[in-house]
């Protein structure tokens, strides 16, 4: 698969918690780093994802903000 996103950190599943409609998705991407993703529980189920799988988060954002 090919993306334009060039933000891409590779890791592992360590948690998935469905909620009614959407699921968060936790991937360590090591060094202490965990994203949390917040997809559709239909994704969940079209990808398969489950605790340990590999994973790729991948970051497509025009504006990322920071505050303290």
């Amino acid at each position: 698969m090919k993306l334009s996103a060039r933000n891409q950190l590779k890791g592992k599943i360590v948690d998935v918690q469905k909620g009614a409609t959407t699921s968060h998705v936790r991937i360590d991407i090591g060094g202490g780093a965990i994203v949390t993703a917040s997809i559709t529980n239909e994704a969940v189920a079209e990808l398969g994802l489950k605790t340990g799988d590999a994973a790729v988060a991948v970051i497509k954002a025009s504006d990322v903000m920071v505050g303290i």
